[in-house]
């Protein structure tokens, strides 16, 4: 084998720098919201159910979408304000009269947020195209080397909902995008009687990236080590390989819990 054929092989073990062009987390933080008195924005057909509603209990909620803007905050060099605005489902059982199953109805909660991160600063343009065959290559719209804003959000905690009289204005101040309407019935009704407020808890992380190059070690080729499997089998024989689901039918209890965690007190907390 010649010298440099070694040389090359030696060097991947060793973890030869190569130049990537990558998303770098300049700056980011993590919050822990309690959003009270949500208005929830209902169509026609839910808000009659609730004018007439005996009871109305918050079943589940989760994020429908998130709107970002992102500008450069005055006289603060590499800083940026994020304005953030969430829309949440929110499924509301309501019921119709005291002995009877409730109606499950989706409406509608928004909230805004603000935060300022650090993302550094970038005075280019970036260009760029995508590969067209047979004919020069499409370029893509030329962008400002702005950061990148990441917002991650878990499911947000339903806690509780009230029930209270329509006050004299009860209208919508945002934009809200088309594919979030059809979720609820593809309209707000700005009529009834009543009004529904929600209350949710969510955990969110909002970050920062900007394209940078950065020179890194690399080992070898991510080369495939499993071979694709083929699904002809019947479904009894695919359902014999599944493991039996001992901790479905057998929760783990407190002692258990804290054993995966090392032994310690957990939430963060210290011995």
């Amino acid at each position: 084998m010649p010298d440099n054929v070694n040389e090359t092989v030696e060097n991947r073990h060793q973890g030869e720098p190569v130049c990537i062009d990558a998303r770098r987390v300049y700056d980011s933080c993590g919050d822990k919201d309690c959003l009270s008195d949500l208005p929830v924005y209902l169509s026609d057909a839910s808000q009659a159910l609730i004018d007439s509603a005996v009871n109305v209990r918050i079943r589940n909620a989760d994020v429908l979408n998130v709107m970002l803007d992102i500008e450069p905050v005055p006289f603060n060099r590499g800083f940026y304000s994020i304005d953030i605005t969430f829309f949440f489902s929110v499924t509301l059982d309501v019921f119709s009269s005291p002995n009877t199953a409730p109606q499950q109805v989706e409406g509608l909660c928004i909230s805004d947020k603000k935060v300022i991160l650090y993302g550094s600063e970038g005075n280019v343009r970036v260009f760029s195209s995508d590969m067209t065959t047979d004919d020069y290559d499409t370029q893509n719209m030329p962008v400002r080397s702005l950061p990148t804003a990441n917002v991650q959000v878990a499911k947000p905690i339903a806690l509780a909902v009230s029930v209270k009289e329509k006050k004299p204005c009860h209208k919508v101040c945002h934009k809200i995008p088309n594919s979030v309407l059809r979720q609820i019935g593809g309209n707000i009704s700005e009529r009834g009687e009543r009004f529904v407020l929600a209350t949710l808890g969510v955990f969110s992380i909002v970050q920062l990236l900007r394209n940078v190059q950065m020179l890194i070690p690399s080992y070898d080729f991510c080369v495939p080590e499993k071979r694709c499997e083929s699904s002809t089998d019947s479904p009894c024989e695919m359902f014999s390989r599944l493991d039996f689901p001992t901790d479905e039918f057998f929760p783990p209890n407190v002692v258990d819990n804290n054993s995966d965690n090392g032994g310690g007190c957990g939430c963060g907390c210290n011995d």
